[in-house]
């Protein structure tokens, strides 16, 4: 359902991303692992269509995104790093409008509101203003109009960022139940995250990959127990000598 082929994305004479090739099946949870500075939101920005790639192929449902980059969009649902809000705006005023950009209407649009809500665990701010919300539960706001037209896509950038751990714990219990029915990619530099609800990671650094399994084959390949030193071994480490 995602699928990138020969993906580069050059600023000047920086290349920040390095001919990456991969795909995400449906019932497929992706986590997308690396250092700051590999390349993964970047990369993650190319698939949803928000920068345009150097060269290479992204497909979303089957779906050039560069040459049907509405059809495409209409597949996925995002969560950006740092997604902005309308601090004025209630929890539930933000997701009825949200939802209307979708072009969900009438009962449709009440039905996919209170169905994020419910899914995200916002029940409880639902009628708060955004601006008097904890970084948690803003957060899961953004997480919640990624999920409003009940995408078949959904690309995640560090989806648990700000969260306590018992939000965390269930943000990946989320992750992993909707990765059943759609094909999902999310980034992440917390390696339980990857044992916790991805059915499959890639690695990269400096724009490229360096590793791509399940945790369990991972494991076997590098003959480690650990994720974290997995990590450490495949990726350029910038305190390095």
């Amino acid at each position: 359902m995602i699928e990138v082929s020969n993906l580069c994305k050059t600023f000047g004479t920086k290349t920040a991303v390095d001919n990456l090739s991969f795909e995400v099946k449906k019932g497929e949870v992706l986590g997308f692992l690396g250092p700051n500075g590999a390349g993964k939101s970047t990369t993650m920005r190319m698939v949803t269509g928000y920068f345009p790639p150097t060269s290479g192929s992204i497909s979303i449902c089957g779906i050039d995104i560069l040459t049907q980059p509405e059809a495409a969009k209409a597949k996925i649902g995002y969560l950006p790093e740092s997604a902005p809000l309308y601090d004025d705006m209630t929890v539930r005023g933000f997701l009825e409008f949200a939802a209307g950009i979708r072009g969900l209407e009438k009962r449709a649009k009440d039905d996919a509101v209170e169905q994020a809500i419910e899914t995200c665990f916002l029940n409880k701010v639902a009628h708060q203003a955004i601006d008097t919300l904890s970084k948690g539960y803003r957060h899961r706001t953004c997480l919640a109009q990624s999920l409003l037209h009940d995408p078949e896509v959904l690309i995640l950038d560090e989806p648990t960022d700000g969260l306590d751990p018992n939000q965390k714990h269930e943000v990946r219990q989320l992750i992993k139940r909707l990765g059943e029915t759609k094909a999902i990619l999310f980034s992440t530099h917390i390696l339980e995250e990857v044992d916790a609800a991805c059915s499959r990671a890639v690695i990269v650094d400096q724009g490229k990959i360096v590793a791509n399994g399940t945790p369990q084959s991972l494991r076997d390949e590098y003959k480690m127990d650990s994720l974290h030193d997995i990590f450490r071994k495949v990726t350029t480490a910038d305190t390095a000598a």
